[in-house]
């Protein structure tokens, strides 16, 4: 079965505007709760939020649509991603669902489903709940008599803040460092500064007013000069910026050098393995990631395994082949051995717990390759498929003869937003970008 509602990572768009409407909510809560309805017992459901505005139109209609159909619902409000995924699990319910639009800006929202085991959904069941929703559901709603009911839980926070310390080694504390944390006016706004405090850091706070309309707004992951220049105004020893909904994470260095999630897993990919504690014989990453990582745990005996774009099927390929460590460039880090998804600030604190061991300052640690040149261009289209158009396949397959065995090329369709991704990475910088702008002149002129 094909998706057209469902993208990389779950459903996205515009808020109030198709699909992401009040109305589609409702029955994707409907479609979702008649899926996941087995067995007699009570079925539950958990519903976080990030701190959009149109959270509160989206939360209001899923829980009616979960209810209608006799589902429980317990509320926990404005709380990351990764701790929808561990409420899930460890409340016995039997799905989750985060509402939000992650790294995107405050006018769109999106809703990630999770199973009862804290995982995001596979393509298969999303297409499922997808032919739900266009289908005629009224024989599956529950009697009068077998409505469902709401709840919040008042103290989901707490828990939430003392499963993360958790993952941080017991013999370690945070006292006489200096951290700036960028919260990205989102999701982690509470919980992450509190985490850092409650272990030892001297904590700045950024982005940690959300008002409904700032959320990514020159601040967080995707705006990291906020969190650099921080670091370098307050002589901090560490920045971290998490995104919208706190699954993915950058760090600054003491200097304000930015680390993506490439050197973030190098690092930590290095400090398991020394440990034995790494599993599988290496890293789970994307097409995306950096040449230079794969080199780089190359030359430490470890090996890069490639999926496509999204961190759902790095998690796929994690749990088929037995790794514990993987992600994205972008900043997801999955880390199995403490959750079921990405979680920016755990792996924060991954990297953290490298640089109490050893001492050292962060310029010294957190940079552990060197990445080759990349660049990555997006262009927005408005309809079609640009990318079936024989002057772009012309210029793509012109593109990587000129690159051959130098660097590669990846052109792709994004799965959350109208844009095609032209990416290029190799040895010579210059031709790097040549070959870019040459293919980006030419879907620019397709798309119109």
């Amino acid at each position: 079965m094909t998706r057209k509602l469902f993208g990389t990572d779950g459903i996205r768009g515009t808020a109030n505007r198709a699909p992401m409407t009040a109305e589609t909510a409702l029955r994707v809560g409907m479609a979702t709760a008649a899926h996941f309805t087995r067995g007699d017992h009570r079925h539950r459901v958990v519903i976080g939020k990030d701190t959009r505005l149109s959270g509160y139109m989206l939360e209001p209609a899923l829980m009616s649509g979960f209810v209608s159909m006799g589902m429980e619902v317990i509320l926990v409000g404005p709380m990351p991603t990764p701790a929808v995924a561990m409420l899930t699990k460890t409340l016995r319910a039997d799905l989750g669902v985060m509402i939000s639009a992650s790294h995107n800006p405050y006018q769109d929202n999106g809703i990630k489903l999770f199973d009862a085991d804290g995982y995001k959904l596979s393509d298969d069941v999303e297409a499922e709940i997808e032919a739900r929703v266009a289908s005629d559901m009224t024989a599956d709603l529950a009697g009068s008599d077998k409505l469902g009911r709401a709840k919040r839980l008042d103290d989901a926070h707490g828990r939430y803040n003392e499963y993360v310390k958790q993952t941080f080694p017991k013999d370690m504390r945070l006292d006489n460092l200096k951290l700036v944390i960028d919260c990205a006016n989102g999701a982690g706004y509470k919980v992450a500064p509190e985490v850092l405090w409650e272990l030892g850091a001297d904590v700045v706070p950024v982005g940690v007013d959300p008002n409904g309309f700032n959320i990514n707004d020159g601040c967080g992951s995707t705006a990291t000069d906020t969190m650099c220049s921080q670091v370098v105004a307050h002589g901090a020893d560490l920045g971290i910026a998490l995104d919208g909904d706190a699954d993915r994470v950058l760090i600054a260095d003491e200097t304000g050098r930015l680390m993506d999630g490439d050197q973030l897993m190098g690092l930590i990919a290095r400090d398991w393995a020394h440990r034995d504690a790494l599993h599988g014989g290496g890293v789970v990453a994307t097409v995306m990631s950096n040449l230079g990582l794969e080199r780089y745990l190359e030359g430490i005996g470890l090996e890069l395994f490639r999926t496509q774009v999204g961190d759902r099927y790095v998690v796929e390929t994690m749990r088929e082949g037995g790794f514990n460590l993987g992600g994205e460039q972008s900043g997801h880090i999955i880390m199995s051995d403490y959750g079921t998804t990405g979680d920016g600030l755990i792996a924060a604190l991954q990297v953290l717990a490298v640089i109490v061991a050893t001492g050292k300052k962060a310029s010294e640690v957190c940079r552990v390759f060197e990445p080759l040149p990349q660049l990555l261009k997006n262009v927005r289209f408005s309809g079609g498929e640009p990318l079936d158009d024989d002057a772009v396949k012309k210029a793509i397959a012109g593109g990587e003869d000129r690159l051959k065995n130098s660097g590669r090329l990846l052109i792709r369709k994004s799965g959350t937003e109208p844009l095609i991704r032209v990416m290029a990475e190799g040895e010579d910088e210059n031709l790097v970008g040549e070959v870019v702008n040459d293919i980006v002149s030419v879907v620019e002129r397709v798309a119109g």
